[in-house]
């Protein structure tokens, strides 16, 4: 088996338009492998998530639903199961030229949406969040396209609260997914990818942040014992 391009993805975790180019060249470069080695390291439970992700929007049938940070459109394809109508958005056209979907795809900063304000009932987000340079800036663009009384749901990695899990799932995930990663796909990217955790605020400030930009009810599900979690909300009425 051929082995992947290697990324480039510096060791220790780049910072504003040097991560935004690091992060591109990284996705651009394991997007060929990117659902076998997710498959893998999460078990399936990502296909779960995902379902879990579609679910929570509680929008009705038909809906324009906006997947951000869309990949090789495995969201889009759930959404499109459950009868919405996706459009899948990526800063990473290797990850779009990629995609296994039906829906229009669309490359685009997720925090510079190509869309008018207010018009998409809802929005999606695939463990992606901790990839973006401005979390603030990526909830307050949500908050323009979404439509006042439209829904999102934000699914991103977490620490698990039980102590004894957190170290379990800390020694897995820093060391089994990397050598998985490797072995498969790119080491660079799968040494980054556990680390970037660190880029995600406590959830105290990740909640604050949402309700601040227009998601007053914003809630955080924990899944799978706490090793993803799931931001839901309604966009706020003006």
């Amino acid at each position: 088996m051929a082995r992947a391009p290697r990324s480039g993805m510096p060791e220790t975790l780049p910072q504003g338009d040097e991560k935004a180019t690091a992060v591109r060249a990284m996705f651009d470069a394991i997007a060929p492998r990117y659902d076998l080695v997710n498959r893998i390291m999460t078990f399936r439970l990502d296909t779960r998530w995902r379902r879990r992700t579609v679910a929570a929007l509680d929008l009705p049938t038909g809906s324009l639903v906006l997947d951000l940070a869309a990949g090789t459109g495995d969201l889009c394809r759930d959404l499109r199961a459950s009868g919405h109508r996706p459009v899948g958005v990526d800063l990473s056209f290797g990850m779009l030229r990629a995609a296994r979907t039906t829906a229009p795809l669309v490359q685009a900063d997720a925090t510079v949406l190509p869309v008018p304000a207010a018009s998409a009932d809802g929005a999606t987000c695939g463990l992606a969040m901790r990839n973006l340079v401005d979390l603030r800036a990526f909830f307050e663009e949500l908050a323009r396209v979404v439509k006042p009384g439209g829904r999102i749901a934000l699914l991103e990695v977490a620490e698990p609260p039980n102590p004894i899990m957190r170290w379990g799932h800390g020694i897995y995930f820093g060391k089994v997914v990397p050598l998985i990663g490797g072995l498969l796909s790119d080491p660079n990217a799968y040494r980054y990818l556990p680390r970037s955790v660190a880029y995600l605020p406590e959830t105290d400030e990740l909640m604050a942040m949402l309700r601040g930009a227009g998601f007053s009810d914003a809630t955080r599900h924990l899944l799978s014992g706490g090793i993803s979690q799931l931001l839901v909300a309604t966009r706020d009425a003006p």
